[in-house]
């Protein structure tokens, strides 16, 4: 078992107005004057915490304990996709990843996958194609080119 407490000891370090800065800039919803402002410290002050090993430590700590808490809602979404989606792609995909997270498979060696990956670049290709053809058609290969003689000022002299 992983002991939890060693994984969060830079953010359990901080006092409070540091930590409600990681928490803050965290969430992104903030400028860093109104995170300061918040923490009653200056932005100068906001801003030497960030560059600070520790709080930079505790930034990296924090964003992990916050994005582990998303992870079961993730998984049960993944789960609906690869049910219910009308997307014969986004089912395989949604699939494919949860196999690959539960650790039986790679992203990278799936044969239908990689399929549907090649159906789609073809499909591209097939389209950038037209769109070229379609340019060309339309181009009456007229050029006007206006030539002026060299001294000839218009007045006729």
């Amino acid at each position: 078992m992983v002991d939890k407490s060693r994984q969060n000891e830079a953010f359990d370090s901080l006092d409070e107005r540091h930590r409600k800065a990681v928490i803050l800039l965290f969430e992104d919803e903030l400028t860093d004057e109104q995170i300061a402002k918040s923490v009653n410290r200056s932005r100068a002050t906001l801003s030497k915490w960030k560059k600070d090993p520790l709080f930079q430590q505790a930034q990296q700590e924090y964003r992990k304990i916050a994005l582990d808490s998303y992870v079961p809602d993730a998984i049960k979404h993944l789960n609906e996709l690869a049910l219910n989606s009308k997307s014969d792609m986004v089912q395989l995909q949604a699939t494919q990843t949860i196999l690959n997270m539960a650790g039986y498979g790679t992203v990278n060696s799936n044969v239908e996958l990689d399929k549907a990956k090649v159906r789609k670049a073809n499909a591209e290709a097939d389209i950038a194609e037209a769109k070229s053809k379609m340019l060309n058609d339309t181009d009456t290969g007229a050029v006007n080119i206006n030539i002026t003689p060299f001294g000839d000022d218009g007045d006729g002299c």
